[in-house]
């Protein structure tokens, strides 16, 4: 992973985030990690976000508890609750 000092910064972000396809990027400032630029696969703008965000983390989180604590329901059973057909039906291909 490659460190870069924000006071040693001169190249613009694009030419950064060319490297990225190499090894991710930790921007430091005196020493201490402040950002880190990382390459984003099969991501869109919305999973970036969301990824980050402390209240939906939190939400994440207390879901996950609750699972653990009540359970919850498998896939089969979520489809006879709604009334949707055992499995999905098959999407076509577009040409």
């Amino acid at each position: 992973m490659k460190t870069l000092d924000i006071s040693k910064a001169t190249e613009s972000l694009a030419r950064y985030t060319r490297s990225l396809r190499r090894e991710p990027v930790v921007v430091t400032r005196k020493g201490k990690p402040v950002a880190a630029l990382m390459p984003i696969d099969n991501a869109d703008v919305e999973i970036a976000t969301l990824s980050t965000n402390p209240r939906f983390l939190a939400l994440i989180e207390r879901a996950r508890v609750r699972h653990e604590k009540e359970g919850g329901l498998d896939i089969k059973q979520v489809r006879e609750r709604f009334g949707l057909q055992s499995t999905p039906p098959r999407r076509r291909r577009m040409r």
